[in-house]
Parts: structure tokens; sequence; C-alpha cells
């Protein structure tokens, strides 16, 4: 009964946020995308290579929307998404003959490795688990996907970040570098 009871919670809902805060998570997350997005579309479309990926848009609910929580940082944004690219490319090197367990290897062990180094970022899971699951286009990018789209896609992000999160005077990003 004890276990049962663990899954009811413990505390309230956290505190609404206000519309200004909305706003510039808007303008961040909106900014954050576009400039990821446009230089894919404008630049890399006409290639082999990507540089958009699903984890990002979980990247900028925490680096536009969450920017004091730990998992938003920069070390976590950079180092999260890198250490896990590399982790599920080598899981899909190692394992594509067995998809599910390269995709379940890939992300178990990126958020282990995650937790070791500090670098902690919930979205970095979904960038291993596409380095396994992802079409030919990713698969034959091999360990440039760590790169790009990850590294150069990741640090656009963070540059973006860095910008308009600290516009307003309430607001300040990073918390920490390392």
């Amino acid at each position: 009964m004890d276990y049962l009871r663990k899954m009811k919670g413990s505390s309230q809902s956290p505190p609404a946020v206000n519309l200004i805060e909305v706003l510039w998570s808007w303008i961040g997350s909106f900014l954050g995308i576009a400039a990821v997005s446009l230089i894919h579309f404008k630049m890399l479309d006409q290639t082999d290579l990507i540089l958009i990926i699903g984890s990002f848009g979980a990247s900028a609910v925490l680096i536009y929307g969450a920017i004091r929580s730990p998992l938003a940082q920069p070390r976590n944004l950079i180092g999260g998404h890198v250490l896990s690219a590399i982790i599920g490319v080598t899981a899909f090197q190692l394992f594509s003959q067995q998809p599910w367990l390269a995709a379940s290897l890939a992300v178990s062990t990126s958020i282990a490795l995650m937790h070791l180094t500090k670098t902690l970022h919930p979205p970095g899971g979904a960038t291993a688990l596409i380095a396994v699951i992802g079409g030919d286009g990713i698969h034959s990018l091999g360990y440039l996907y760590v790169l790009i789209p990850t590294a150069l896609g990741a640090t656009v992000m963070l540059l973006i970040a860095l910008l308009v999160n600290n516009i307003p005077k309430n607001r300040r990003y990073p918390e920490f570098w390392l």
C-alpha cells in the first residue's frame, strides 16, 4: 500500500506564470527554432545534412521556458545533447539488427552518463533515440550526427537563449556555465 500511496504525490502544482514570462518564453522559442529551421532549410536542405531534430523542441521548452532549471543550463544543453548523440550513434552501429535493444541501450546509457557527467538534459534522451530510430538520412550521417545537427543546432539555440533571455530586467540566463 505504501508503494501505491507514493503515486499520489506530495505537493501542489507549481504557481502560474505571468503573461510577460509567457511572452518572453514564446519569443525565445520562436526565434531559437526559427534560427535552426532557417539554417536547415536555406543552407542545408540541398545537402545530405540536417540541422533540426525533434529533441530541440523539448530543449526549447527548457532553455526559453524554464531558464532557471539546472536542466536548462548551457552545460546541460550542449553536454547532454552531444553525449547522447555519441551514445545513440554507437548503439545504432553496434545493434542496428536489433533496434529495440539499440533504442533501449541508447536512452538508458545516455541517462546514466548524463547523470555521471552532471549534464542531465531530458531532450538528450530523445537525441539518443533519434540516432537509433531515425531514417536513412540520420543513419547515413554516422558520427557526423554529433556535430550536425546536434552540437551545431544546440549551439545556435544557446546563442538565441543568451540574447533573448537577458533582454528583460527580471530574467537572467544562464544560472551557471560549468
